[in-house]
């Protein structure tokens, strides 16, 4: 994990990679827990006997499962010392180019795009790569928007 130790020693690593999470396994229960909390129960999510002759051979997470992952992701990545409060403050762009097949391991790549000053801390715009293991392509990649409260 990297840990900065002041807002300016985020702020000069602007435009770096600051490295992985650790390999997670999303597994059917899992995926299971989120249809049931959002109500979005389809069939390639939630079937696996359907699912085996669908489009991807098996059950697949949803896209905003692997979403939910990236901040407890990426606090395995990277921490500034001295933060009261952290919020999710949004996304700018997000896109799922391969899907996350149930079982798999990600993890989570983080770069760090800009850090702007705002009342009381920092606007934190990082890029998120969520990869799975073996895999040729990313599951996920957004650009996600947090503001750091000191």
């Amino acid at each position: 994990m990297r840990v900065f130790t002041t807002p300016d020693d985020l702020t000069k690593a602007v435009g770096e990679h600051l490295g992985h999470s650790d390999w997670h396994r999303v597994d059917q229960d899992r995926v299971d827990a989120f249809a049931e909390a959002t109500g979005d129960r389809q069939w390639i999510h939630v079937d696996p006997e359907r699912a085996r002759s669908g489009p991807f051979g098996g059950t697949v997470a949803h896209g905003f499962l692997m979403l939910s992952l990236l901040p407890t992701l990426g606090a395995e990545v990277y921490r500034v010392d001295g933060v009261r409060m952290g919020v999710n403050y949004g996304l700018d762009r997000v896109r799922f180019p391969a899907p996350l097949p149930t079982g798999s391991r990600v993890r989570a790549g983080v770069t760090l795009l800009d850090v702007q000053p705002v009342q009381g801390g920092l606007q934190v715009a990082n890029e998120v790569t969520l990869e799975r293991e073996g895999g040729d392509k990313p599951c996920c990649v957004a650009r996600t928007l947090a503001r750091l409260y000191f």
